[in-house]
């Protein structure tokens, strides 16, 4: 079975959007599928304004009638509202071919934080998008509440992972560190939406710890000189942080899900965050992390908790399960839609 994912979120960005859709190209051929991917690689692209990093990619819907002409693809998904994502959905419209999208990411609410536009604009605008399509799919229950609450519909649940594998429980790095113990770790990143000063502000013992790149990055660099900001890292150093910290700060409001909670908690740091959509689907308040309105007492509590429990309860989370999800989804969705794939073997390998 092949599977056209159309996606402007892509490498090099490093991001929750991209790590998701790698693992589920990884795990894809073990299930019968193969993902193939239309991203900003091959296209001129355009910076985004404030993220310069992320770039936009210039299509149109030849381009992606030209994709589909090369892969062929039994199912079409759509992963992100940007320029890529816009042409595959006037593409699939004007074919009438059903597609299925995913809901990663808050833009009204990251958009809201720089310019005074209103969040039912947004909405509004994301709704359209997606309610056009053969079903959505969410990772938090509570998000999807929320998103049903606000007229979005046909949404299906689909969860992450984490490699427990890489991200473990490493007491050695925890007994040779020369850091001032405790030390509090944010891994994300460093943008005004992720709500990182309210981590920074406040007064904790100890020391602290910043992962990751961004806009704010220099900017909170020299306003918090006490606070080491590592800038990004990834897969063995990036396990390294999580195993040398006593507790993972997670201060964000906007996210969908958080996949860094789990990479925290498959380490065996519990968790301090926000009672928010994220935390409050992942988090167990007072077995594997602290929720309070109040950070500094959640991260305080945090301190406590046993980290083997902690550890315990990621284990739940795996990229296998991940992608049989996505798979389901997709195969439900379609047939929803009336569309099938063409071959009795694609419809076989998801259990249709």
């Amino acid at each position: 079975m092949r599977i056209l994912v159309a996606t402007d979120a892509w490498r090099p960005q490093v991001n929750g959007v991209v790590r998701t859709y790698e693992r589920l190209a990884a795990e894809g051929p073990k299930l019968g599928a193969q993902f193939e991917f239309l991203s900003p690689e091959p296209f001129p692209t355009l910076p985004l304004p404030t993220y310069p990093e992320i770039r936009l990619a210039m299509v149109g819907e030849w381009n992606i009638e030209a994709a589909y002409t090369r892969v062929r693809p039994h199912y079409i998904h759509i992963a992100t509202e940007g320029p890529i994502g816009l042409a595959a959905r006037a593409w699939c419209l004007r074919k009438g071919h059903p597609f299925t999208s995913s809901y990663h990411t808050r833009f009204p609410d990251y958009i809201s934080a720089r310019v005074p536009v209103p969040l039912s604009w947004g909405y509004a605008l994301q709704r359209w998008f997606h309610n056009s399509g053969a079903g959505m799919m969410v990772a938090a229950k509570s998000l999807s509440r929320d998103l049903e609450a606000k007229g979005f519909e046909r949404i299906m649940p689909w969860t992450r992972g984490v490699d427990t594998t890489l991200f473990r429980p490493r007491p050695e790095l925890r007994a040779a560190a020369d850091a001032k113990r405790p030390v509090f770790l944010y891994v994300g990143r460093i943008a005004v939406e992720k709500g990182i000063e309210a981590f920074l502000a406040i007064d904790l013992p100890g020391s602290k710890v910043v992962v990751g790149d961004g806009p704010q990055l220099d900017d909170l660099r020299r306003r918090y000189p006490q606070v080491r900001f590592t800038g990004p890292k990834a897969n063995e150093e990036l396990a390294r942080e999580y195993a040398a910290a006593d507790v993972f700060v997670f201060p964000s409001q906007t996210d969908t899900f958080g996949i860094v909670l789990l990479e925290a908690m498959a380490s065996g740091l519990p968790v301090a965050a926000l009672p928010v959509t994220g935390p409050i689907d992942i988090v167990r308040d007072g077995e594997t992390g602290c929720l309070d309105t109040d950070l500094r007492a959640a991260a305080l509590g945090a301190l406590k908790l046993n980290r083997d429990l902690v550890r315990e309860n990621a284990l739940d989370y795996g990229w296998g399960r991940c992608a049989q999800m996505f798979l389901d989804n997709i195969a439900e969705a379609n047939r929803q839609a009336g569309h099938r794939p063409k071959t009795q073997a694609a419809a076989l390998a998801v259990g249709a």
